[in-house]
């Protein structure tokens, strides 16, 4: 089995529509694909609806959290997306993309770049606007060659000139909010330093503690050493550790499947989860 347990569509900052990402996902030979857009499940029925035969849906979305001052990215498969509590913290997050990209593009407008909340909505579509998509304008404006460039500290990296903070919630209480809606807990690239600083591991381990089950060890922003230290890190701590594509699209370089999860691991992901449950592909349109 081939199973990729992190991808994004147009729901949040990926370039594929939801049925477009399964029916590409089934064409790279997935066995298993997990929808996971930033804060939202918007586009979990869409995805369903589209699946093809033989390809199986794991709903999820990837949490924005924070953490001693770090920004740091949850995945939660397999929840109850109708829980009031984690739908409500959420919405709270959504609703912050929008004054943050805002302020963000005036902060760039003050640099000289002469992007507009127009350009910036237009690339969004329908998703969540976020950060990509301000990259995204970037490039369109031909201020930096490609969106991976537009994240350093010159611009929109955490810390950067045109950077602003936005809601995230307590990994804490997110891990509580997510198990209380019967879903697993994944903390996502736990060691992608070139995205910024990186959560220590004794507060991995202390999130370990309260109910995280599991880290991402293979991941395109991790390399060799790191993957080892990562999967040691997770057999310390007894925690599951995945690997997965962070797929987008067209916006990243990585392919789905780049990256892979074991199959007992995800057979252990699906066994604790209690909030919904997978999606077998029956041919959808």
């Amino acid at each position: 089995m081939r199973i990729d347990l992190h991808t994004h569509s147009t729901a949040s900052d990926g370039t594929d529509t939801p049925a477009e990402l399964v029916r590409n996902a089934a064409a790279a030979g997935l066995d298993v694909v997990a929808l996971t857009d930033h804060d939202t499940t918007r586009g979990h029925a869409e995805a369903a609806a589209a699946l093809p035969e033989g390809l199986t849906l794991v709903t999820g979305a990837e949490l924005s959290c924070r953490v001693g001052g770090i920004s740091m990215h949850l995945l939660a498969y397999l929840f109850d997306p109708a829980e009031p509590a984690l739908l409500a913290e959420r919405e709270l997050v959504r609703d912050d993309r929008v004054p943050r990209a805002q302020g963000m593009i005036a902060k760039l407008n003050a640099l000289d770049v002469p992007v507009s909340w127009e350009q910036v909505r237009r690339i969004a579509g329908d998703g969540s606007v976020g950060r990509p998509h301000i990259a995204t304008a970037l490039v369109e404006l031909g201020v930096v060659p490609s969106v991976d460039a537009a994240f350093t500290a010159e611009w929109l990296a955490d810390g950067g000139r045109a950077h602003m903070d936005k809601h995230e919630t307590d990994p804490f209480e997110a891990i509580r909010l997510v198990k209380a809606a019967g879903g697993v807990t994944v903390f996502a690239h736990p060691g992608a330093a070139k995205r910024g600083r990186t959560v220590p591991e004794p507060v991995i381990a202390e999130l370990a503690a309260a109910g995280l089950d599991g880290i991402e060890a293979d991941h395109m922003d991790h390399d060799p050493d790191t993957r080892a230290r990562l999967r040691g890190l997770a057999k310390e701590l007894g925690l599951l550790a995945t690997g997965s594509s962070d797929y987008h699209g067209s916006r990243k370089t990585c392919v789905l499947g780049e990256n892979v999860t074991d199959p007992e691991v995800y057979g252990e992901i699906v066994r604790r989860a209690t909030g919904a449950f997978p999606v077998p592909g029956t041919g959808g349109a």
